[in-house]
């Protein structure tokens, strides 16, 4: 039976959430702090560990350091309402696994905890800049990093309005994945470094792949590789090939973005966004 360890300060959420855990199978033990938590951990084995941020005598991010040092260590999945990017980002440093934000739906959560369990053992993602006006990340050029890491970066704009988060969220993902998936052929050795810089007024953002760039000539199976006056004539291609239909991403990118800048060899890309009013400050 999976064992799962609740660790949060308050007793309300550590009962609610080993009875969700109970019901859905898994066995669930608790923990008020992470100095209890981290006893329990040298006394008996755990899978997983819903970990609270802020608690007292040894908060969340204290013992995800503590679990570093450790040669086996269980999967976390981070639990907080702290919007914070530092939170966040200092989560991602310590190898946390996943992230959920508080209140947290029990059907929502379950989804997550089956999926972190199923999920391939996670690769680090490094955290080279964690301040929130410059953030530095450097990527493993997996499917699954990239699904975290989107995530991570949609949490750090979620003070924006709705339509200029969603079309951030879009420009970033088709180019984390082109990145991913065409530069670093999806091998894990491989990396991509991401970086954010949030200004007053405008948010950039840097994706740079290993792979030796593209020319925009030699992509047919794209709408991007043909003329604005033929939108699909990628499609017969992409059939012809095998493709799964699509081809609109970086068509797409150009629609959501203000700029969007490639250096000579096309494996480093910016895309701009600027804001209509001042971001508020941190």
């Amino acid at each position: 039976m999976t064992r799962v360890l609740v660790v949060d300060d308050d007793r309300t959420t550590r009962h609610v959430l080993r009875r969700v855990l109970t019901s859905a199978g898994f066995h669930a033990t608790a923990a008020k702090d992470g100095m209890e938590a981290l006893k329990a951990i040298r006394a008996h084995r755990f899978d997983l560990l819903l970990l609270d941020v802020w608690m007292p005598r040894m908060n969340g991010l204290d013992l995800l350091a503590q679990l570093r040092r450790r040669k086996t260590r269980p999967r976390v999945i981070v639990m907080t309402s702290d919007d914070a990017p530092e939170t966040l980002l200092k989560a991602v440093r310590e190898q946390a696994y996943q992230y959920v934000h508080k209140p947290v739906h029990p059907a929502a959560l379950l989804r997550t905890i089956r999926d972190v369990l199923a999920a391939t053992a996670p690769l680090p993602i490094d955290v080279i800049s964690a301040r929130p006006e410059w953030v530095e990340l450097v990527v493993p050029c997996t499917r699954e990093a990239a699904e975290r890491i989107q995530h991570v970066m949609a949490r750090l704009d979620a003070d924006l309005a709705p339509d200029l988060r969603d079309s951030i969220a879009y420009a970033f993902r088709e180019l984390l994945l082109n990145a991913i998936e065409w530069g670093g052929k999806l091998d894990p050795s491989r990396k991509v470094r991401i970086s954010c810089l949030r200004a007053k007024r405008m948010l950039l953002y840097r994706i740079a792949d290993p792979g030796p760039g593209f020319n925009i000539a030699e992509l047919p199976h794209a709408a991007i590789g043909h003329e604005p006056s033929e939108p699909i004539a990628h499609m017969p291609i992409r059939e012809a090939k095998g493709i799964r239909p699509g081809g609109f991403g970086l068509l797409m990118v150009r629609a959501n973005v203000d700029e969007l800048l490639y250096n000579e060899k096309r494996n480093e890309v910016v895309f701009v966004k600027y804001l209509d009013k001042k971001v508020p400050e941190k």
